[in-house]
């Protein structure tokens, strides 16, 4: 198939502090998550000035890819449309369609399987297109990144460097701690060839990492942000229990490595550098946080790679033995139940 542009496909994030209610009701719309709840969450986002830095990482990521596309000779026009804010996806689709794109090749900002890292993608997308109509161009999503050496290579020299900010004396009692965001458990045992993907693919990245980054150390991988009513069992540890229960065992310094994100967005900031931190604080824990691709790069390089997979039959680029596909069975990773 011949691609005539590629679009990034985001979650989106408020940009004033008139933005952050809206957006929040935009994530939550369809679930019955009462306004007091809703206003808890925009706290966070206030402690930032109602901004969350999610676009703009974006738009330094598509300036970057654009630059990338530029050197190497990819002749493709970039736009970008997220889930839940401006620039909404619809949106997006309409000005391609009105700029002759026929057929876009799109990324998604999230490495994993799994239904909100993947297959509400394809939701988006098909709403998109139905809501723009017959001439909607059509957008092939490209595969999942998880154990791709541009993804995986900036964690390994974040989680390095993240290491030097702790006393070397200490290195004994170093843990190293990857996260993810947490899901119903629901999701993650989905059945069939596809099921527990999110949780077989982080574990695989966290490995990975760790054994480029600090073979010697021992490593966990552990969850953040569940933001499920407390009657439905999400993934666990949490990563604040999880730093408790490492205190108790005389686990001295912690490197915490989010490793199931891209960027260092407001869950990154707020839940880790906020919420993980006071409480390694509390604990005594010596604590260091280790970053995100963002526009490192490789990773950016890697973004260029999966589009010449497609476009030229570029060799895939892996380090794990996971299976991969560049288009999902039918069915898979299903949407959770609203209860």
């Amino acid at each position: 198939m011949v691609y005539d542009a590629f679009v990034l496909l985001s979650f989106g994030g408020p940009e004033k502090p008139d933005d952050v209610m809206p957006f929040l009701r935009n994530v939550v719309r369809g679930r019955g998550v009462p306004e007091e709840r809703l206003a808890a969450v925009a706290e966070h986002y206030m402690h930032f000035g109602g901004v969350s830095p999610i676009n703009q990482q974006c738009r330094d990521l598509l300036a970057a890819v654009d630059a990338d596309f530029e050197t190497h000779g990819v002749d493709l026009p970039t736009y970008w449309g997220n889930r839940n804010w401006q620039p909404m996806l619809e949106d997006t689709v309409a000005r391609m369609r009105d700029d002759g794109v026929t057929s876009a090749l799109g990324l998604a900002t999230s490495a994993y399987g799994g239904y909100s890292s993947c297959r509400q993608y394809w939701e988006d997308i098909d709403r998109a297109r139905a809501a723009v109509g017959p001439r909607a161009p059509r957008i092939s999503k490209l595969r999942q990144f998880w154990d791709h050496p541009g993804f995986v290579g900036p964690h390994v020299d974040a989680v390095q460097q993240a290491l030097e900010k702790l006393e070397p004396s200490r290195r004994a009692g170093t843990r190293v701690v990857f996260t993810a965001h947490s899901i119903p458990v629901s999701m993650a045992q989905t059945a069939g060839p596809t099921g527990g993907r999110y949780t077989a693919q982080l574990a695989e990245t966290a490995r990975l990492v760790a054994a480029a980054a600090a073979p010697d150390l021992p490593y966990d991988l552990v969850w953040q942000s569940r933001s499920g009513p407390p009657q439905v069992p999400w993934l666990e540890p949490d990563v604040n229990d999880h730093l408790a229960a490492l205190a108790e065992q005389g686990v001295t310094d912690v490197v915490v490595s989010p490793i199931g994100f891209v960027s260092d967005h407001l869950e990154v900031l707020w839940d880790l550098d906020n919420e993980a931190l006071e409480t390694a604080q509390k604990l005594g824990l010596g604590y260091a946080r280790a970053a995100t691709p963002n526009i490192d790069p490789r990773f950016v390089t890697m973004v260029r790679h999966l589009v010449e997979e497609r476009t030229q039959g570029r060799a895939r680029e892996r380090l794990g033995t996971l299976p991969i596909w560049d288009d999902c069975p039918g069915g898979c990773c299903p949407a959770p139940q609203r209860r």
